[in-house]
């Protein structure tokens, strides 16, 4: 299975002529004849959003979607249709105030642990793995132990040397319902508060084959005092190291999640601001980066220099592209690993 979070077709050399917006926009292309079904080779925006289960367009290969006013007869390279977009990440987008407050919190969380607490040079995290399958086999989401051994690996390979995960243990639990569960769902609900073990500073992980297009989703470290059950993260089973989920599957999307669950935010959260993602050190980005677009930069505006940071774990990237967080996400991790200390 080989899964593509937005480029599945591409034509190349079209024109786009506007009557009305969007709406009206016809695409040309001599090429059209790949999409199965399709004869005729101008067909309009909307149409092609119709066609099986193709749900956006976009126009080039930064994968920018398809939207504003497009001048008469204005000519793109490319246009990519997505069969289906692949969202990296379901975890939802806090509010600007509900940042601050977390953020107001944790200073003050600080200053009731005490100093030596706050020192401890290195952070265990015990790491509890509850594998939601379908029936027995991989094609079932029941993944083997060796697959869990290597995703452990890739944390402890991609995360500071200050944080390391430590297996604390395996369940594997076969349920239907819970194999297809989504984020904000009772399956969600009924799975986390039936197997979730450990205090705050466990880590739970739970596989299964959410479907909607998620690759994953997480809590962040400040909602585990309002809902200590719901804490944890979510990812699709094949999305581990070996599996299916190409090009997803080398490990990173547990990478990702992780790290909303100490605290970090997409590198696009924001957009061209100056808040952005709340690091300093991570370059403002537009929206989402897919595949590996080298030099990309989206935020062209002098305020907001720097290329595009689609190295970074917290962008949409493949797998493969993906290599480090920053000092500044990493200080970003201890800041808010007060919440999940005892006080």
């Amino acid at each position: 299975m080989n899964i593509s979070r937005n480029v599945i077709i591409v034509f190349s050399l079209v024109t786009i002529i506007i009557v009305m917006p969007v709406v009206s926009a016809q695409i040309t292309s001599p090429e059209l004849s790949i999409l199965p079904g399709i004869d005729n080779n101008v067909l309009s925006v909307n149409t092609l959003l119709k066609i099986e289960n193709v749900d956006t367009v976009t126009v080039n290969d930064n994968h920018d979607p398809l939207i504003g006013n497009l001048k008469c007869g204005e000519e793109v390279n490319t246009v990519i249709a997505a069969e289906r977009i692949i969202e990296k990440c379901g975890t939802r987008i806090p509010t600007d105030n509900e940042i601050v407050q977390a953020q107001k919190e944790a200073a003050q969380k600080q200053a009731l642990i005490s100093q030596q607490a706050l020192a401890v040079s290195s952070v265990n995290v015990p790491v509890y793995f509850h594998v939601i399958n379908n029936g027995e086999g991989i094609e079932n989401g029941d993944i083997p132990e060796s697959q869990i051994i290597d995703q452990m690996d890739v944390l402890n390979n991609a995360y500071p040397s200050t944080y390391t995960f430590s297996l604390a243990g395996i369940d594997r639990t076969t349920n239907s319902v819970w194999y297809m569960a989504g984020p904000g769902t009772r399956a969600e609900s009924g799975m986390k508060t039936t197997l979730r073990k450990g205090g705050a500073d466990a880590l739970n992980i739970y596989t299964n084959n959410m479907g909607g297009g998620l690759l994953g989703w997480a809590t962040f470290p400040w909602d585990y005092e309002k809902k200590p059950n719901m804490d944890g993260v979510v990812i699709l089973y094949s999305s581990l190291p070996g599996g299916e989920a190409e090009p997803y599957n080398l490990g990173d999307t547990a990478t990702h999640e992780i790290g909303h669950w100490v605290g970090l935010f997409h590198t696009f959260q924001g957009g061209c601001t100056p808040t952005n993602d709340y690091v300093s050190d991570t370059p403002a980005e537009r929206s989402p980066a897919y595949g590996c677009p080298e030099g990309r930069d989206s935020c062209t505006n002098k305020k907001f220099p720097g290329l595009d940071p689609i190295y970074n774990f917290m962008d949409y990237t493949n797998d493969s592209c993906m290599n480090h967080f920053t000092e500044g996400q990493a200080s970003r991790m201890t800041d808010m690993w007060v919440y999940r200390l005892k006080p």
